[in-house]
Order: C-alpha cells, then structure tokens, then sequence
C-alpha cells in the first residue's frame, strides 16, 4: 500500500517537497498538498508589483496548473493539526496521514504594531505590495521610512533591497534630490554572521545616501503626527511608511501541540518534530538557519531524502548543511548574490557576490527554473 503523505502549505518547501517525491518514489506514496491559496507567488515578485514592474495577475502561478498526475492539490483552510495522531482537519475534510509535513510559512500581524494600518504600508504580502504601489506612485518627496518591525522576518536582505529600489524609483523621477530614505531595522548589521558581507552591502546604502539605524526597531506610528517612535526614544518623521510587519506563526499551528514558544520545534538535521513521523520546514519552524524562500526550500530538499530513505530501505542521507542562496537587487538593473552556510561549520558563514547584470540573468533563470519543475510550464520566462 502507499504511504500516505500530507503537506500543508505550498510555498517552496511544499512544493519542492512534493515534486521530489513524485519524481523519485511516484508509486510509493498518495501525495496530499493543501494550501488556503489559489497560487504561488515568488517573494522577489512583490517587489516587481511594488515598484510598479509587474502586475499581480503577471505574479501568480495557479496551482490548478499543477499537471503532475501523483500530487493531489486542495485549496482548503487547516482548522486544526493533532500531532500525536497525525490527523488534520480543514473546512473541506479529515486526513489521517502515514506522514505529515507542516509547511505552511509565517503570518503578518499588522496589529502588533500600533498605528501601522492607519499610517503605513506593509509590502510583504500581494495586498500589501500592491497599496505600497500606489502610494508610491503617488508620492511626490520627502521622508521615506524603510522599518523591520519584529526580530523575525522572512528574507533578511528584503529591507536592503527595499531601500535601494526607493531609491531608483525616487531618482528616475526626479525626486530623489528632496526626499531622505532611512531603514531602521532590529539587526546589529545587514547580515548579522559576516562583517564583511555587511560592509559591502552597508558601501552600497552609504553611496545611495539611505541612513540607517540598526539594533533598533519601531515600536509604534503616531499617523495624525506623522511620526515613527522607535524603542531607543527617538521619534521619526516620514512622509512615507513602509514596513515590513511581526511575523508568527499562523494561528493552527500555535493552537497545537506542534508549537512550542509560538514556532515549531525540529531537528534540524532532518527537520522532524519531536512527534515521530510529523515534520516541518520553512518559515513555520524555529531552525537556525533564516527565513528565506530558498532555504525553505534546501529544508524540504532534506525531508525528502530522509523519507526516500526510509521507505525505500536506502542509507540515511547526510544531514542538512543550512546552505543557500540569496538574491539582492541592488538597483540600477543589477543583482548581488548572497551565498550562506548556518550549519556545516563551526559557525555560520556568509560570501558576498558583487552587484552585475549577469546576476540579474541568473536569478531569472533561477526562478523560472522552479516554475518549470514545479508546475511544468513552458513558457516560465514570460511568468517571471
């Protein structure tokens, strides 16, 4: 009989997870992929939709599209998750699973933040992307607030590039010369494991004259003011807000045991909880390694191997090395690559890869690459 595989949430380590398995052991498993979705967007893309590059419907890849005959897709919303029996309910039925893999991502709580629904932008998600368009397009100068509002955020180099695209977007019409741009960010540095990496990133924030304020964070918008008050007493005044909001886990997860301290605990060697035969990757987990889409991805990568193992009677596969790749637009029509490493050393590394059109290039490819293996599209240059 097959066994039956569960996976809840298709961002990247969904759907990496299921188009492993599909293409490695297809008559082993009934693969089930439930998301409260109808598509998949790439984070990078808000961007695109943000600065006016892309539009939402150009962004979003349906997962009706999947053509894959052995993954079963679900648009349902998870109402709860028993651990201990493997058993989840949605609004559209009961699965009692043989394995269950938790991916569903991080939530936005644009509440926890006072003020900022009534005085600022969030960009993290479609919605929020697209008013952070707008609102930028109507913006005519003055002070532009980029602000992290919580310690835990996906993609660590978002604000960065956030601030270097505002500041391509302010000069190509022409009010870069009366507007200021500052990041404020809980972040010791750009990217806290290398100073080096830092300081080539902080050499680009210093050339586009974007201020910065790191170790600090925005506690609350006073929007009559117009005013950012930040945890170290300071009050700062924009024109502009955009954040990017708290992040936790979405509240199923919480409400179940699976959640310990608000996230789900995992061995990261092979990211199975303490509950035997329940895994869990991505955003959704407390791992040491970062929230990014990529690394999501690696994580799912890892699972797959240990459950290719295990039901096939194949060696255990060497456990998860934290490495991954992060793309940068820096603006000007260039991209820098980060390339990190949190796990296979004594401690986390990080090499930073100079902004070039050719990076630009190899993000593209990048994901069109993921949109033609997960979804099997042909024409995944013009998704992108």
């Amino acid at each position: 009989m097959s066994t039956k595989v569960v996976v809840l949430g298709a961002g990247f380590g969904g759907l990496e997870l299921v188009t492993r398995l599909d293409d490695v052991i297809p008559e082993q498993v009934e693969i089930t992929l439930i998301d409260k979705s109808a598509s998949f967007t790439f984070g990078f893309s808000k961007l695109d939709v943000m600065f006016g590059k892309r539009r939402l419907d150009e962004v979003r890849a349906p997962y009706r599209d999947i053509t894959r005959p052995g993954i079963g897709y679900r648009q349902e919303t998870i109402l709860s998750i028993d651990p201990r029996t493997r058993q989840v309910v949605t609004d559209g039925g009961t699965y009692d699973t043989d394995i269950l893999v938790v991916a569903l991502g991080a939530d936005y709580d644009v509440d926890a933040t006072p003020g900022l629904a009534e005085g600022g932008y969030e960009f993290y998600s479609l919605g929020g992307a697209e008013r952070s368009g707008s609102a930028l397009a109507a913006f005519d100068g003055g002070a532009v607030i980029v602000s992290v509002l919580g310690p835990v955020f996906k993609c660590p180099g978002a604000p960065i590039e956030t601030v270097l695209l505002v500041n391509d977007f302010l000069t190509s019409r022409g009010l870069r010369e009366r507007s200021t741009i500052q990041l404020t960010s809980p972040l010791p540095m750009p990217i806290p494991i290398s100073k080096a990496t830092s300081a080539a990133l902080q050499a680009l924030l210093d050339a586009a004259g974007i201020e910065c304020s790191f170790s600090t964070m925005v506690t609350r918008l006073d929007p009559k003011a117009r005013t950012a008050h930040l945890n170290d007493g300071r009050a700062l005044p924009y024109d502009l807000f955009l954040g990017i909001p708290v992040h936790c886990a979405p509240d199923v997860v919480r409400a179940s045991e699976i959640a310990e301290d608000g996230w789900i605990p995992v061995d990261p060697a092979t990211f199975e909880t303490k509950f035997p035969g329940v895994f869990a990757v991505g955003d959704v987990t407390s791992a040491p390694v970062p929230r990014a889409g990529g690394m999501a991805e690696r994580e799912a990568a890892t699972v797959a191997d240990v459950l290719i193992a295990r039901l096939t009677g194949g060696a255990a596969p060497p456990p998860f090395d934290g490495a991954a790749a992060c793309y940068v637009e820096t603006g000007a029509e260039s991209v820098a690559r980060i390339d990190v490493n949190f796990l296979a050393y004594d401690v986390p590394v990080a090499k930073f890869n100079t902004p070039t059109a050719e990076l630009v290039a190899e993000k593209h490819t990048w994901g069109t690459s993921r949109l033609t293996r997960w979804f099997g599209y042909d024409d995944a240059d013009d998704r992108i």
